[in-house]
Protein backbone atom coordinates (compact mmCIF):
# COMPACT_ATOMS: atom_id res chain seq x y z
CA UNK A 1 0.00 0.00 0.00
CA UNK A 2 2.92 2.28 0.92
CA UNK A 3 4.42 1.62 -2.77
CA UNK A 4 1.21 2.80 -4.40
CA UNK A 5 0.93 5.82 -2.39
CA UNK A 6 4.61 6.94 -3.42
CA UNK A 7 3.38 5.95 -7.30
CA UNK A 8 0.67 8.08 -7.17
CA UNK A 9 2.42 10.95 -5.56
CA UNK A 10 5.16 10.77 -7.85
CA UNK A 11 3.44 9.88 -11.15
CA UNK A 12 0.86 12.78 -12.84
CA UNK A 13 -1.22 10.87 -14.97
CA UNK A 14 -1.78 11.81 -18.66
CA UNK A 15 -4.87 12.91 -19.82
CA UNK A 16 -5.32 13.32 -23.60
CA UNK A 17 -7.62 16.30 -24.95
CA UNK A 18 -9.34 16.44 -27.88
CA UNK A 19 -9.30 19.83 -30.18
CA UNK A 20 -10.13 20.72 -33.83
CA UNK A 21 -8.35 20.65 -36.94
CA UNK A 22 -8.27 23.69 -39.56
CA UNK A 23 -6.45 25.40 -42.80
CA UNK A 24 -3.83 28.26 -41.48
CA UNK A 25 -5.31 30.58 -44.18
CA UNK A 26 -8.32 31.13 -41.04
CA UNK A 27 -5.33 33.11 -38.95
CA UNK A 28 -5.07 36.73 -39.43
CA UNK A 29 -1.66 37.63 -40.23
CA UNK A 30 -0.12 34.33 -40.82
CA UNK A 31 2.48 34.02 -44.08
CA UNK A 32 -0.21 33.38 -46.64
CA UNK A 33 2.37 30.68 -48.11
CA UNK A 34 0.85 28.77 -45.36
CA UNK A 35 -2.85 29.26 -46.28
CA UNK A 36 -3.08 25.63 -47.44
CA UNK A 37 -1.61 23.75 -44.76
CA UNK A 38 -3.51 22.41 -41.71
CA UNK A 39 -2.74 22.98 -38.10
CA UNK A 40 -4.94 21.16 -34.89
CA UNK A 41 -5.86 23.65 -32.40
CA UNK A 42 -6.27 23.10 -28.62
CA UNK A 43 -8.39 25.04 -25.88
CA UNK A 44 -5.47 26.10 -23.50
CA UNK A 45 -7.99 26.35 -20.50
CA UNK A 46 -8.22 22.89 -20.64
CA UNK A 47 -4.77 22.14 -20.67
CA UNK A 48 -4.31 24.93 -17.41
CA UNK A 49 -7.22 23.56 -15.54
CA UNK A 50 -5.70 19.81 -16.43
CA UNK A 51 -2.22 20.64 -15.14
CA UNK A 52 -3.26 22.46 -12.04
CA UNK A 53 -5.47 20.03 -11.21
CA UNK A 54 -2.31 17.21 -11.37
CA UNK A 55 -2.34 15.69 -14.67
CA UNK A 56 -0.05 16.37 -17.61
CA UNK A 57 -1.96 17.40 -20.44
CA UNK A 58 -1.53 15.59 -24.01
CA UNK A 59 -3.59 17.02 -27.18
CA UNK A 60 -4.75 14.08 -29.37
CA UNK A 61 -4.46 15.00 -32.88
CA UNK A 62 -6.71 12.99 -35.23
CA UNK A 63 -3.94 10.86 -36.02
CA UNK A 64 -3.38 9.75 -32.83
CA UNK A 65 -5.00 5.52 -32.87
CA UNK A 66 -7.56 5.96 -30.15
CA UNK A 67 -7.05 2.50 -29.22
CA UNK A 68 -2.75 2.94 -28.60
CA UNK A 69 -3.64 6.21 -26.96
CA UNK A 70 -5.56 4.65 -24.31
CA UNK A 71 -2.90 2.01 -23.85
CA UNK A 72 -0.23 4.95 -23.01
CA UNK A 73 -3.02 7.32 -21.17
CA UNK A 74 -4.69 7.65 -18.03
CA UNK A 75 -7.73 9.75 -18.50
CA UNK A 76 -9.42 11.35 -21.89
CA UNK A 77 -11.21 14.77 -22.26
CA UNK A 78 -13.17 15.47 -25.02
CA UNK A 79 -14.16 18.45 -25.59
CA UNK A 80 -16.49 21.06 -26.89
CA UNK A 81 -17.14 22.72 -30.30
CA UNK A 82 -18.86 22.25 -33.31
CA UNK A 83 -22.27 20.37 -33.66
CA UNK A 84 -22.13 16.21 -34.17
CA UNK A 85 -23.05 15.33 -37.62
CA UNK A 86 -26.82 14.32 -37.87
CA UNK A 87 -25.51 11.31 -39.71
CA UNK A 88 -24.24 9.73 -36.55
CA UNK A 89 -27.75 10.14 -34.53
CA UNK A 90 -30.23 9.71 -37.21
CA UNK A 91 -30.60 13.66 -37.30
CA UNK A 92 -32.43 15.83 -40.35
CA UNK A 93 -29.00 16.05 -42.99
CA UNK A 94 -30.73 18.99 -44.56
CA UNK A 95 -29.21 21.08 -42.29
CA UNK A 96 -25.58 20.03 -43.20
CA UNK A 97 -23.61 23.12 -44.92
CA UNK A 98 -21.42 21.66 -47.65
CA UNK A 99 -18.56 23.33 -46.55
CA UNK A 100 -15.16 22.19 -45.82
CA UNK A 101 -14.36 21.75 -42.14
CA UNK A 102 -10.89 22.77 -42.75
CA UNK A 103 -11.97 25.91 -43.96
CA UNK A 104 -15.12 27.23 -41.51
CA UNK A 105 -13.91 25.34 -38.06
CA UNK A 106 -17.58 25.88 -36.87
CA UNK A 107 -19.45 23.54 -39.42
CA UNK A 108 -20.17 20.17 -39.35
CA UNK A 109 -16.82 18.04 -39.26
CA UNK A 110 -16.91 13.97 -39.91
CA UNK A 111 -13.83 13.17 -39.13
CA UNK A 112 -13.78 14.70 -35.96
CA UNK A 113 -17.33 12.95 -35.03
CA UNK A 114 -15.34 9.56 -35.98
CA UNK A 115 -12.14 10.46 -34.22
CA UNK A 116 -13.59 11.30 -30.83
CA UNK A 117 -16.34 8.56 -31.14
CA UNK A 118 -13.49 6.18 -31.64
CA UNK A 119 -11.80 7.47 -28.63
CA UNK A 120 -14.59 7.27 -26.62
CA UNK A 121 -15.63 3.55 -27.24
CA UNK A 122 -12.10 2.58 -27.12
CA UNK A 123 -11.58 4.72 -23.53
CA UNK A 124 -14.59 2.64 -22.46
CA UNK A 125 -13.04 -0.63 -23.45
CA UNK A 126 -9.83 0.26 -21.48
CA UNK A 127 -11.57 1.29 -18.77
CA UNK A 128 -9.49 4.56 -19.35
CA UNK A 129 -11.74 7.54 -16.99
CA UNK A 130 -13.62 9.82 -19.75
CA UNK A 131 -14.71 13.23 -19.14
CA UNK A 132 -17.63 14.59 -22.13
CA UNK A 133 -18.08 18.47 -22.22
CA UNK A 134 -20.62 20.26 -23.97
CA UNK A 135 -20.26 18.92 -27.58
CA UNK A 136 -18.14 16.09 -25.71
CA UNK A 137 -21.03 14.87 -23.53
CA UNK A 138 -23.22 14.69 -27.22
CA UNK A 139 -20.45 12.26 -29.07
CA UNK A 140 -20.34 10.82 -25.63
CA UNK A 141 -23.91 9.83 -25.83
CA UNK A 142 -24.25 9.31 -29.51
CA UNK A 143 -21.10 7.44 -29.40
CA UNK A 144 -23.18 4.59 -27.28
CA UNK A 145 -25.91 4.96 -29.76
CA UNK A 146 -27.94 7.89 -28.68
CA UNK A 147 -29.48 10.84 -30.37
CA UNK A 148 -29.37 14.40 -29.83
CA UNK A 149 -32.09 17.52 -29.70
CA UNK A 150 -31.36 18.97 -32.43
CA UNK A 151 -32.48 22.41 -31.41
CA UNK A 152 -33.41 23.49 -27.74
CA UNK A 153 -36.50 25.65 -27.95
CA UNK A 154 -36.70 28.62 -25.46
CA UNK A 155 -38.09 28.51 -22.31
CA UNK A 156 -37.71 29.54 -18.30
CA UNK A 157 -33.63 28.52 -18.51
CA UNK A 158 -30.58 29.89 -21.43
CA UNK A 159 -28.98 27.44 -22.35
CA UNK A 160 -26.98 29.40 -25.42
CA UNK A 161 -25.73 32.21 -23.17
CA UNK A 162 -23.05 34.23 -23.95
CA UNK A 163 -23.00 36.24 -21.06
CA UNK A 164 -22.32 33.24 -19.05
CA UNK A 165 -20.34 31.18 -20.78
CA UNK A 166 -17.09 32.41 -19.19
CA UNK A 167 -18.44 32.67 -15.91
CA UNK A 168 -20.19 30.43 -13.51
CA UNK A 169 -23.35 30.82 -14.83
CA UNK A 170 -25.87 32.99 -14.17
CA UNK A 171 -28.75 31.99 -11.43
CA UNK A 172 -31.64 30.66 -13.86
CA UNK A 173 -28.59 27.39 -14.63
CA UNK A 174 -29.29 25.22 -11.76
CA UNK A 175 -28.83 21.71 -12.18
CA UNK A 176 -29.94 19.06 -9.96
CA UNK A 177 -28.10 15.62 -9.45
CA UNK A 178 -29.09 12.33 -9.26
CA UNK A 179 -28.68 11.12 -5.29
CA UNK A 180 -25.40 8.40 -5.94
CA UNK A 181 -24.21 9.58 -8.94
CA UNK A 182 -20.61 10.89 -9.60
CA UNK A 183 -21.92 14.41 -10.16
CA UNK A 184 -23.94 14.36 -7.03
CA UNK A 185 -20.95 13.33 -5.19
CA UNK A 186 -18.87 16.60 -6.94
CA UNK A 187 -21.16 19.07 -6.77
CA UNK A 188 -23.70 18.35 -3.97
CA UNK A 189 -27.56 17.96 -4.88
CA UNK A 190 -27.32 20.97 -6.97
CA UNK A 191 -25.07 23.35 -8.83
CA UNK A 192 -25.01 26.78 -10.80
CA UNK A 193 -23.16 26.50 -14.06
CA UNK A 194 -22.09 28.44 -16.49
CA UNK A 195 -24.11 27.18 -20.35
CA UNK A 196 -23.62 27.77 -24.00
CA UNK A 197 -25.01 24.83 -26.02
CA UNK A 198 -28.46 24.95 -28.18
CA UNK A 199 -28.45 21.04 -28.69
CA UNK A 200 -29.23 18.28 -25.92
CA UNK A 201 -29.25 14.74 -25.32
CA UNK A 202 -32.60 13.62 -26.06
CA UNK A 203 -32.65 9.78 -25.65
CA UNK A 204 -29.73 7.97 -23.93
CA UNK A 205 -27.02 5.49 -25.64
CA UNK A 206 -26.55 2.31 -24.38
CA UNK A 207 -25.98 1.87 -20.85
CA UNK A 208 -25.92 5.57 -20.06
CA UNK A 209 -27.87 7.37 -17.60
CA UNK A 210 -29.22 10.90 -17.15
CA UNK A 211 -27.63 12.44 -13.62
CA UNK A 212 -28.42 15.83 -13.99
CA UNK A 213 -31.11 18.34 -15.43
CA UNK A 214 -31.74 21.80 -15.27
CA UNK A 215 -35.81 22.97 -14.36
CA UNK A 216 -36.77 22.49 -17.62
CA UNK A 217 -35.73 18.80 -18.08
CA UNK A 218 -32.49 19.19 -20.29
CA UNK A 219 -29.68 16.81 -19.89
CA UNK A 220 -26.96 18.51 -18.01
CA UNK A 221 -24.91 15.13 -17.19
CA UNK A 222 -24.97 11.59 -17.93
CA UNK A 223 -22.72 8.54 -16.78
CA UNK A 224 -22.12 5.11 -17.20
CA UNK A 225 -22.84 2.86 -13.94
CA UNK A 226 -19.91 1.07 -13.41
CA UNK A 227 -17.73 2.89 -15.46
CA UNK A 228 -15.07 6.30 -14.93
CA UNK A 229 -17.36 7.79 -17.47
CA UNK A 230 -18.88 11.12 -17.28
CA UNK A 231 -20.59 14.07 -19.53
CA UNK A 232 -20.87 17.28 -18.33
CA UNK A 233 -23.31 19.91 -20.33
CA UNK A 234 -21.61 23.05 -19.47
CA UNK A 235 -18.06 24.19 -19.58
CA UNK A 236 -15.63 22.93 -16.81
CA UNK A 237 -12.49 24.81 -18.26
CA UNK A 238 -14.32 28.28 -18.12
CA UNK A 239 -16.18 28.31 -14.62
CA UNK A 240 -14.23 31.27 -12.77
CA UNK A 241 -14.21 28.54 -9.58
CA UNK A 242 -12.21 25.44 -10.41
CA UNK A 243 -15.14 23.18 -11.46
CA UNK A 244 -14.75 19.43 -10.21
CA UNK A 245 -15.59 17.39 -13.15
CA UNK A 246 -11.64 18.38 -14.24
CA UNK A 247 -9.96 17.35 -10.91
CA UNK A 248 -12.39 14.16 -11.25
CA UNK A 249 -10.74 12.59 -14.25
CA UNK A 250 -7.23 13.61 -13.07
CA UNK A 251 -8.26 12.04 -9.79
CA UNK A 252 -9.64 9.13 -11.32
CA UNK A 253 -6.68 8.40 -13.87
CA UNK A 254 -4.71 8.37 -11.07
CA UNK A 255 -6.47 5.48 -9.08
CA UNK A 256 -5.84 3.75 -12.34
CA UNK A 257 -2.15 5.23 -12.66
CA UNK A 258 -1.53 3.34 -9.16
CA UNK A 259 -3.81 -0.03 -10.05
CA UNK A 260 -2.21 -0.45 -13.45
CA UNK A 261 -3.85 -1.29 -16.62
CA UNK A 262 -5.81 -4.09 -17.99
CA UNK A 263 -3.89 -6.53 -19.45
Amino acid sequence: MTAVRETATAVRPLIGITGRRFRLGLINGLDSRYADRLTDAFMSDFSDRIARAGGIPVLLPYDADPVAACHWLSGVVITGGQDVHPGCWGGDLSVVRAIDARSDPMVHDPERDAYESALVRAAIESDTPVLGVCRGLQILNVARGGTLIPDLPAGPVQHLSERSALTDGGPDHVVSFQPGSIAQALFGDHAVTNSWHHQAVDECGDGLVVTGRTVDGVVESIELPGAPVLGVQWHPEWMERDDRALSWVVGAAAERLCVGRPS
